[in-house]
């Protein structure tokens, strides 16, 4: 298991780091929630976690509050916001919250310094701003697509030592059944050995990272808590 132990860090020195949610429909009404992993390990390393409203109209307010951003993981991005057809096997991720954090995206772009991590689902929408493109049902396309739902396997890093964050090979967990097969203006720097990118990084910005595995739920160090002390050491 992740370890739960707090770092004692004064409040005053503790970088505010917005963190998003999932939307559901439950009884006609529109719910929000979050695995409180994230905000566990963004407090452990030192960050006050702010969970942020998929509002689009919030988001200046947003960006003034939160020295960065965690893309938490989800549902399946819908490609027709990127000229493309969402597979039909797909669990499409709920329109607002697919609205509202390519629109917090775009608007990161004019901060370039401000640090950003995303995770699974939050990488794939990095990526496909980017210009990337996905593989929407591994399924059908991937031998070894059970090794990355619900699962542990290894990962390796390719150009992470270019990069804004730093990687060593480890295991990690991971629960996807899409995978990003290009990565736009980002950079791939790490894959697992069946050839999937694992996780990627925009050369041209201070730290904006994708993790296509689940950091918060990673029990080795290095690959799990490692990935939040390096998004907390960026926003200092």
């Amino acid at each position: 298991m992740v370890p739960t132990t707090l770092m004692a860090v004064p409040a005053g020195n503790r970088p505010i780091v917005g963190i998003t949610m999932d939307v559901s429909d439950v009884n006609g009404r529109q719910k929000l929630d979050v695995g409180l992993a994230y905000a566990q390990c963004v407090e452990r390393a030192g960050g006050t976690a702010l969970m942020l409203a998929p509002i689009v109209g919030a988001i200046a307010g947003q960006l003034a509050t939160c020295s960065g951003f965690v893309f938490t993981g989800g549902d399946d991005p819908r490609l027709e916001a990127f000229g493309g057809t969402s597979h039909p096997k797909i669990t499409p991720l709920h329109p607002l919250r697919q609205e509202y954090e390519l629109a917090l995206l775009a608007a990161l772009e004019s901060q370039p310094r401000k640090p950003v991590l995303g995770i699974c689902l939050g990488m794939q929408l990095m990526c496909l701003r980017a210009g990337g493109t996905m593989d929407q049902f591994m399924p059908e396309t991937t031998p070894t697509h059970a090794r990355h739902w619900g699962a542990d396997h290894v990962v390796t890093p390719t150009h992470a030592s270019q990069s804004c964050i730093r990687l060593s090979a480890g295991t990690v967990h991971s629960k996807h059944k899409q995978a990003i097969i290009a990565t736009g203006a980002m950079q791939a720097i790490a894959t697992s050995d069946d050839g999937v990118i694992e996780a990627a990084a925009h050369p041209g910005r201070r730290f904006y990272v994708g993790v296509q595995w689940h950091p918060e739920r990673t029990e080795d160090a290095a690959m799990g808590q490692a990935i939040f002390d390096q998004l907390i050491a960026a926003c200092r």
